[in-house]
C-alpha cells in the first residue's frame, strides 16, 4: 500500500506544482507515457497533454491547491481518495474523488475523476 500512497500524493504533488520544469519532471514519475485523465470538464492523453491540462487548472484556480481528503483505498492495480482543492480558508471549494489505474511498472496508467462539489459559476 505504501507504493500506492506515494504514488498517489506525488499525484497530488503534480496538481500543485506550478513550475512547469518540475511538474514535467513529476509527471514522468508518476504517469505513463500514453496515460489517460478524464473527468466531467476535461480529458487528457498522453503524459504531456495530462501535465498541460493541470497546468490550465491551475490558470483556472489560481492559489488554490489540492490536498488528499481522507485515506487511500486499494486493491489489486486500482486506488480511489477524496481529494479537495480550495485556499486556507476555504479549503474545499472543488470536492471530488479519483480511481486510479496503477500499470505494472507502478505508474498511472488512468484516472477517472469525478466531482462533488463545484462553485456555481464552473457548473
Amino acid at each position: 500500500m505504501s507504493n500506492i500512497q506515494d504514488l498517489v500524493d506525488d499525484y497530488i504533488a503534480m496538481w500543485n506544482e506550478t513550475d512547469p520544469t518540475a511538474r514535467a519532471r513529476l509527471a514522468e514519475q508518476v504517469w505513463e507515457p500514453e496515460a489517460s485523465y478524464v473527468d466531467p470538464m476535461a480529458e487528457a492523453n498522453g503524459r504531456e497533454t495530462i501535465d498541460a491540462t493541470i497546468g490550465a487548472v491551475q490558470g483556472q484556480f489560481p492559489g488554490m491547491s489540492f490536498a488528499l481528503a481522507g485515506e487511500v483505498d486499494a486493491h489489486h492495480n486500482l486506488a480511489r481518495f477524496n481529494w479537495q482543492l480550495g485556499t486556507a480558508q476555504v479549503p474545499d471549494m472543488v470536492v471530488g474523488f479519483d480511481v486510479a489505474v496503477i500499470s505494472d511498472g507502478g505508474k498511472l496508467q488512468a484516472v477517472h475523476g469525478f466531482l462533488d462539489k463545484v462553485p456555481a459559476e464552473l457548473g
